[in-house]
């Protein structure tokens, strides 16, 4: 990413008011005279305002740059073109407010506070820890923390979550695409798991025991875990390594970490398969740094077309995407993490909902969210879609499986 990047300015710890091409200014709402109703705070006839708490700095600053880049560049376009239409016959334009809270729960909760009665939601922001730092809060003051990058189902329970809606798969569907494309193997199979100490890992666990509950070939012979502000997991590899087991279930969330078990696997001359989450399975930035081809199989899960696949050289979307996250959001590299297509899914989302909106309320548009179905999101892949019509599921709850190749990944439909 290009250090001239505006991004960089939030990795600094300030907030950054990201005004995008054609975005004209505005304040609250006090200015709206949308249908006689009350106007929600953060939109006016002519803009609206999105808060961001994400990380720009430390350990999970790669992805968490992507999760601003991506809807950047969506609105970018958008504003450019002349703004979004919604569906009370106002055409608003897009302005978003990041601020950095590096993974930090505590930050997070200071950067919701500061941003509450100045947005209209909250959205895209990484990371479990930080989105329920303030999720009570936001339930409290009513403020809409929507698409978030967490795969927390609690996220995308109405009843218990009236405010808030999840966008990526929860944890749960990740580990059961896992669990089902291992048991379906013919092969005889011993699984060893390392996972983070918290509702991110024990997630993924729970969906991927379900999914193999019954099936005679498959033998989970190890468990351990490790702590999200753990800087080594050296200790937890050595221990797996001598598990004789052929599978590694690694829920890890922390980059460096999953780079330092790739190289510790192989001092230690254990080379089983592997099975990483969506999050942290990027070629580049992990699996190559991290010597994946040395193993027989990497499988991650998707729902994103990756623009550094040979298979989408020529995709319409990628080449649009592309070229958007250049000239909006500043972002010069090949994205790394699929954070930044997942956030411009957010984007495209988010424009489904505007343009249902009958009445500027943060109540209204939470209706108008919760109505999506079926809609095929730019970048999505053939057999995901974006529904959030369902009580406990995410915007996005499908998944394919896909191996690594040594560049991205292929889609598989069997293991081995």
């Amino acid at each position: 990413m290009s250090k001239r990047s505006v991004l960089g300015i939030v990795a600094l710890g300030s907030a950054l008011a990201l005004t995008l091409a054609g975005c004209a200014r505005g304040g609250g709402g006090s200015d709206s005279t949308s249908g006689g109703s009350e106007t929600s705070p953060g939109i006016t006839d002519t803009t609206v305002s999105l808060g961001i708490t994400t990380p720009l700095s430390g350990a999970t600053a790669g992805p968490g740059t992507c999760t601003v880049a991506g809807i950047t560049a969506y609105f970018g376009a958008k504003n450019a073109a002349g703004g979004i239409e919604f569906g009370d016959g106002k055409t608003r334009t897009v302005e978003i407010e990041a601020l950095d809270d590096a993974y930090d729960p505590q930050k997070a909760k200071a950067n919701y506070d500061q941003l509450k009665d100045s947005v209209f939601a909250m959205t895209s922001g990484l990371g479990t820890p930080t989105n329920r730092a303030y999720l009570e809060a936001a339930i409290a003051d009513e403020v809409p923390q929507v698409l978030v990058m967490t795969g927390d189902p609690i996220f995308s329970e109405t009843e218990e979550s009236p405010w808030q809606l999840g966008f990526v798969p929860i944890y749960q569907n990740e580990g059961q695409a896992f669990g089902e494309l291992l048991a379906a193997s013919p092969e005889e199979h011993k699984v060893a798991v390392l996972y983070q100490n918290d509702d991110y890992g024990e997630g993924y666990l729970e969906g991927f025991k379900e999914a193999v509950e019954g099936a005679d070939n498959i033998e989970i012979v190890k468990e351990l875990t490790y702590e999200a502000t753990d800087t080594t997991v050296d200790a937890q590899l050595t221990e797996l390594a001598n598990s004789g087991a052929d599978v590694f279930f690694n829920a890890m969330s922390i980059t460096p970490l999953v780079i330092s078990s790739l190289q510790k696997a192989q001092q230690l001359n254990w080379t089983p398969s592997w099975f990483l989450p969506s999050n942290t399975s990027s070629p580049t930035a992990i699996l190559q740094p991290g010597g994946a081809e040395a193993f027989p199989g990497v499988y991650s899960v998707s729902f994103a077309k990756a623009p550094a696949s040979p298979a989408f050289a020529d995709d319409e979307d990628v080449q649009t995407f592309l070229s958007e996250l250049k000239e909006y959001a500043d972002y010069q590299d090949m994205p790394a993490f699929p954070h930044c297509m997942w956030s411009y899914m957010v984007g495209a989302t988010l424009e489904q909902a505007f343009a249902e909106m009958t009445e500027p309320t943060r109540e209204n548009f939470m209706e108008a969210l919760r109505s999506i179905t079926d809609y095929q999101a730019p970048l999505m892949l053939d057999g995901t879609a974006v529904d959030t019509t369902v009580d406990g599921q995410p915007a996005v709850s499908s998944v394919v499986v896909q191996k690594y190749n040594g560049k991205g990944y292929d889609t598989v439909e069997d293991f081995g």
